[in-house]
């Protein structure tokens, strides 16, 4: 483990907690952290001309990215979202089978199981735009999640199915609280390109590189049993 990673995390949950922004659910500790403003930085991310064109978009399927979530249902956009430790894979939520009365619903973790579509990667649409989750973020577009790696291998099975590309823009909401200047990163992190807080619109300046695909010599055995998308690809590349 990542000491460094480990001592920033601690430091944001903490930090969130004490300054009394941190929203349900909570303790946020060991998450990625819900708080006050998630909408507003929501929004931000709603005004970039990469969304608006955008068709297919991927979000984490944490609390504070409900709202970009419901957004995309509402803009017409087909959404993809992870199921959770991504045990089942991917769900698509097209918009236009889904009543709107129920696009707040089905924006909820528990509502896309009902009203999406399990899809296999390889017959997923190709991704126009992500919004990933964060627990820490650097002004250079490095990134850190809460430590369970599953946003990395969520872009990493997309990128070995050929449904994302180098240009596809990564956006992550968080706190103002949860920005740094720098945080450490590891071959298999994916970087951001823009960061969304309550009171600002952060662009990268530059891009760093995303990862190529699944690093699977850093894979445990644990992982590849936990996740059986990653076991059937490692079958497939070994056929």
């Amino acid at each position: 483990m990542n000491v460094e990673k480990k001592k920033i995390r601690e430091m944001v949950w903490n930090i969130l907690e004490e300054k009394g922004v941190a929203r349900f659910p909570r303790p946020v500790y060991g998450r990625i952290p819900n708080f006050e403003g998630a909408e507003n930085s929501c929004e931000k991310i709603t005004i970039l001309e990469e969304y608006k064109k955008a068709t297919v978009v991927k979000v984490s399927p944490d609390s504070p990215q409900y709202s970009i979530r419901l957004r995309c249902l509402i803009d017409g956009k087909k959404l993809i979202m992870p199921t959770p430790r991504l045990r089942e894979g991917f769900l698509l939520l097209d918009p236009s089978k889904i009543p709107r009365r129920y696009y707040k619903k089905a924006a909820t973790i528990r509502g896309a199981f009902n009203f999406g579509v399990k899809v296999d990667p390889e017959n997923l649409p190709r991704v126009d735009f992500i919004v990933m989750g964060s627990v820490a973020v650097g002004r250079d577009g490095s990134r850190i999640g809460k430590g369970e790696g599953y946003g990395e291998l969520e872009y990493a099975l997309l990128k070995e199915y050929n449904r994302v590309g180098e240009e596809v823009i990564v956006a992550t909401n968080i706190h103002d609280l949860q920005l740094f200047d720098s945080v450490p990163q590891d071959p298999y992190d994916v970087p951001v390109d823009v960061i969304a807080t309550p009171t600002r619109l952060v662009r990268i300046p530059f891009s760093r590189p995303k990862p190529k695909g699944v690093i699977w010599e850093l894979l445990s055995d644990e992982k590849l049993e936990e996740i059986p998308l990653l076991k059937t690809l490692r079958e497939k590349r070994k056929a």
